[in-house]
């Protein structure tokens, strides 16, 4: 498809493709640079572009430890990838060019919409300087409440830096901790200032931009639009029903919560059923884990957090439209009804669309790491791909050990769990507007069930 003088013309979603990609290879380029390494040594292009995937597409798998590897220049340009990745890089453009005042074009306002998942383009611009504006406020908000706990610990200036580096991270759903050591978050397991503001930060970056917008703009849940519905529904029984899942599953588990007192089993439970949905910080040992909990996580990365948000998976309106489609198909309805509103069947076929190819890349990844990376369990490599997949970070200790063909296919994963795998399709499809059920075929049924 060409334009008007000639030239190719470029659907937004491989536009939005193309930018992330750019992105990680400027990251990667600048993590390769013996500036950025402790030892002052490259430590290597894969491992830069593992890296610098890892924080564009916000995920957290890391091949070295975060803390103790990196420069203040690698953990820099690092904490720049998160960000940009959080918010997308085309709402980063945004911000520069309202910065500088430049017009923004039409072609650039349906980019936007395309990276927003928005359905019209009225008022895009400035729903994109609330979110700008928004992500920073709650970002300073995150890093004040954690200078309380880090300040104390490692001084002013160490303190502040370690505060604005894990609410970045937390609110972009990336999990990259800089504590060092491998260890993560566990030190502050029975921390509630550190709990309760990444419980905070991962919500409200996971939970969606418009939803936030709405939330603030309307106020009262019967006034909220039917995504908002959907997407405070979904989220809610998800974090519940987790909670309450691994509270159970990890009760007496002495490498989990068997060690904790009742408040710290609490927190931790909380923290686990909040961090697997795209989040990625840990606050007890994954890899200890009983292996009912490590698929109950494999289940809650799949699912990920909501659409317009800084996190991963197939979302949780994907989830939700799928899941009121089947009540309503029980209930004998043709139609997917929720509070009085029927949601259009291109939607449901969208929803249907995102988990199958979301389901289809983990198995294929799954069963080519299962062949590459011999000395693991298959519970470990579902679990290093489903994390790869929902964005989310969580690691039993694949990632270091993986083989080159290994931290390869993991990229591809990551990115594909960033853009979204319905993006990537369309990216590929060039003739995707072309056929829009301008011919329709006689029916047959087929028997199912």
């Amino acid at each position: 498809m060409k334009d008007k003088i000639g030239h190719p013309k470029i659907d937004p979603t491989q536009v939005l493709v193309m930018g992330f990609a750019s992105v990680i290879m400027i990251g990667a380029l600048l993590l390769n640079l013996p500036i950025a390494a402790q030892d002052g040594r490259s430590i290597g292009f894969l491992n830069a572009l593992f890296t610098s995937t890892s924080a564009v597409c916000v995920t957290g798998l890391v091949v070295v430890d975060t803390g103790t590897y990196w420069t203040i220049f690698g953990k820099t340009i690092i904490l720049i990838l998160i960000q940009i990745g959080g918010l997308g890089f085309m709402t980063m453009a945004t911000m520069f060019a309202i910065l500088l005042g430049k017009k923004i074009s039409l072609k650039e306002r349906l980019i936007i919409q395309e990276s927003l998942n928005q359905n019209t383009l009225t008022g895009l611009v400035r729903f994109t300087k609330y979110i700008i504006l928004g992500t920073f406020a709650i970002e300073a908000i995150g890093a004040f409440f954690l200078a309380f706990r880090f300040v104390p610990e490692l001084g002013w200036a160490k303190g502040i830096a370690y505060s604005i580096f894990h609410s970045i991270s937390a609110f972009c759903n990336a999990g990259f901790d800089i504590i060092g050591n491998g260890v993560g978050l566990t030190p502050y397991v029975n921390d509630p200032i550190v709990n309760v503001t990444l419980w905070a930060m991962v919500i409200l970056g996971g939970i969606g931009f418009s939803v936030m917008v709405d939330v603030v703009n309307q106020r009262k849940f019967k006034k909220f639009t039917l995504h908002t519905k959907m997407v405070l529904i979904i989220t809610g029984a998800l974090l519940g029903l987790g909670f309450v899942g691994f509270l159970i599953l990890e009760w007496n588990n002495p490498e989990t919560l068997g060690s904790l007192n009742f408040g710290g089993k609490l927190m931790a439970a909380f923290f686990q059923s909040m961090t697997t949905r795209t989040a990625g910080f840990n606050t007890i040992a994954s890899d200890q884990m009983t292996n009912a909990s490590k698929f109950l996580s494999i289940l809650w990365m799949y699912i990920g957090g909501s659409p317009a948000s800084t996190a991963g998976g197939i979302k949780t309106a994907t989830l939700g439209v799928l899941v009121f489609t089947v009540i309503s198909v029980v209930k004998g309805r043709e139609e997917t009804e929720l509070y009085g509103r029927r949601i259009p069947r291109t939607i449901v076929n969208r929803a249907l669309t995102v988990a199958s190819i979301g389901l289809v890349l983990i198995v294929f990844v799954t069963m080519i790491l299962s062949i590459t990376e011999t000395g693991f369990s298959f519970m470990d490599i579902l679990f290093e791909t489903t994390s790869a997949f929902g964005t989310v970070g969580l690691s039993l200790g694949v990632t270091p050990e993986l083989s080159v063909i290994g931290r390869i296919v993991i990229i591809f994963m990551m990115f594909a769990g960033r853009v979204g795998p319905l993006t990537i399709a369309y990216a590929l499809a060039t003739q995707q507007r072309k056929n829009k059920g301008m011919i329709r075929y006689p029916e047959e049924k087929i028997i199912v069930g």
